[in-house]
């Protein structure tokens, strides 16, 4: 199979006898090596000092104290939230087993920290996809995108390659706010071929109109994330229509859809505004029936995903791994 998403770090980790991601001490160096987290030149000598050492050695004990002595405050929260999230690794034999504990516990650490292990999860449970539309369907559950209604079809563009270039001018870029010079590709059969070689590019956008191949890949990509992480076998399919959809059980893929979901599930009918908002409806249903709670065991769950006001979709994939009607699960290790 071929490569991709090399700037995750996969390489670094181990594997388990289960296919779990095992952390290394080569992972740690370079995930300490990375650009947000190198102290910049006018940071104190303390953060220097932090930071060389755990370069060095990634597992040393850091006590509060020491992060506390860093002169900055911005740094210094950073540092703890870094520190406690090594630490929480350490104390997990499995990276999916320590992402498990974090969204079932409610820990609170920065959105980026979760969408990094997102990433590495994912590259994980698609290790054998060859199929591109399933990959970059995937990349909506850890990197923010942009949306755009273009020639009739819904357009999703990754947020940051979007922002790093400013904002700009003409047909498909202008929409997406991208600099004239510089040509944005939709995902087609024409350029799939090529998506492995420039995954870590993030420039390709993905058409999730109702009806076409993106909501049927993003589909296959939310099974596949609850099979690794759940160990449940889940058949997920797109639904075109908002109406008439009854909604016994319904999870919420960001927290707009959220809101819609619990305005759908009290009764309110929604506004023509709010009902543009929704990107994807989907049709969960169990392989297995005996895993589910007994009131949902014949009823299907809809999975509602929506861009917020400003048209920024920021999926949140651990909903999946909390919300389904599932009986009590045993954990990841």
């Amino acid at each position: 199979m071929k490569d991709f998403w090399l700037s995750c770090g996969h390489h670094l980790l181990d594997r388990d006898q289960d296919g779990r991601l095992r952390v290394t001490d080569e992972f740690m160096k370079v995930y300490f090596a990375r650009p947000e987290l190198t102290p910049p030149s006018e940071a104190c000598v303390v953060e220097r000092t932090l930071h060389g050492a755990l370069l060095a050695e990634p597992w040393q004990p850091v006590t509060a104290a020491e992060i506390d002595a860093i002169a900055d405050a911005d740094a210094r929260e950073n540092w703890h939230y870094i520190i406690a999230l090594r630490n929480h690794l350490a104390s997990h034999r499995t990276l999916e087993a320590a992402y498990l504990a974090l969204v079932r516990d409610n820990i609170r650490l920065p959105p980026i920290l979760l969408d990094q292990l997102v990433h590495l999860i994912l590259r994980n449970a698609l290790d054998q996809c060859d199929d591109a539309s399933v990959l970059r369907s995937a990349e909506l559950f850890f990197r923010p995108q942009r949306l755009t209604v273009h020639d009739g079809a819904l357009l999703a563009a990754d947020q940051e390659h979007i922002d790093a270039r400013g904002s700009a001018p003409s047909p498909l870029a202008a929409m997406l706010g991208l600099p004239e010079q510089l040509d944005i590709e939709v995902l087609s059969d024409a350029n799939a071929i090529g998506y492995w070689e420039r995954s870590d590019r993030f420039d390709l956008a993905l058409d999730l109109t109702a009806g076409r191949r993106g909501l049927a890949a993003l589909s296959t990509a939310i099974a596949c994330w609850v099979k690794h992480l759940l160990d449940i076998d889940v058949a997920v399919e797109p639904v075109n229509e908002l109406r008439d959809v009854m909604l016994a059980w319904y999870v919420g893929l960001d927290s707009f859809a959220t809101k819609i979901g619990d305005a759908l599930w009290n009764g309110e009918e929604l506004d023509e505004a709010r009902r543009s908002h929704v990107v994807g409806l989907f049709r969960l249903t169990f392989r297995d029936p005996t895993v589910v709670i007994d009131r949902m065991a014949d009823d299907p769950v809809y999975l509602i995903l929506a861009m917020a006001p400003d048209r920024v979709l920021r999926m949140k994939p651990q909903n999946l791994l909390t919300g389904l009607p599932v009986r009590l699960l045993e954990t990841v290790t």
